[in-house]
């Protein structure tokens, strides 16, 4: 009857020890999670409001703006749609530049400004993060067939 009672106290612990390293599994994933979302998905209201997250899209020609501390950044992100101010304060990519492609990560700020964290360019003229290549390709789809 001893060896009944420890087997199942052992099972019992070890399910247990298993439950509980899956909520952490599960809570440090759901913590680490960042969406991808276009300046129509956000103009939306889509996009989480306190929550890091991605956007995408192109840089729009003529926003750029540097401020005199020489890391500040200030441009506008845009799907042809829709547009969203950002601004970065850090060393941009090289290959940043406008009219091409553009992933930024941070937060949207309560006026609908967006602070990035980090600001991702593409590597070579063929590439574009997929979210954006889509992104972009469907806001021009909606937008051919919206025209008379």
């Amino acid at each position: 009857m001893k060896n009944r009672h420890k087997r199942i106290a052992l099972i019992a612990g070890g399910v247990a020890a298993l439950g509980v390293a899956t909520v952490l599994v599960l809570n440090a994933f759901q913590s680490n999670l960042v969406f991808f979302f276009t300046p129509t998905q956000v103009s939306a209201g889509e996009a989480p409001k306190e929550h890091t997250f991605r956007i995408g899209g192109m840089v729009q020609t003529g926003s750029v703006q540097r401020q005199n501390d020489g890391l500040t950044v200030s441009f506008i992100v845009t799907d042809t749609v829709k547009t969203i101010p950002v601004t970065y304060t850090g060393i941009l990519p090289d290959l940043f530049r406008e009219g091409k492609g553009v992933v930024a990560q941070g937060r949207l700020e309560p006026s609908g400004h967006f602070r990035a964290q980090e600001v991702l360019a593409k590597h070579d003229e063929n590439y574009m993060p997929p979210e954006a290549q889509h992104a972009l390709d469907q806001a021009t789809k909606n937008t051919s067939s919206t025209r008379p």
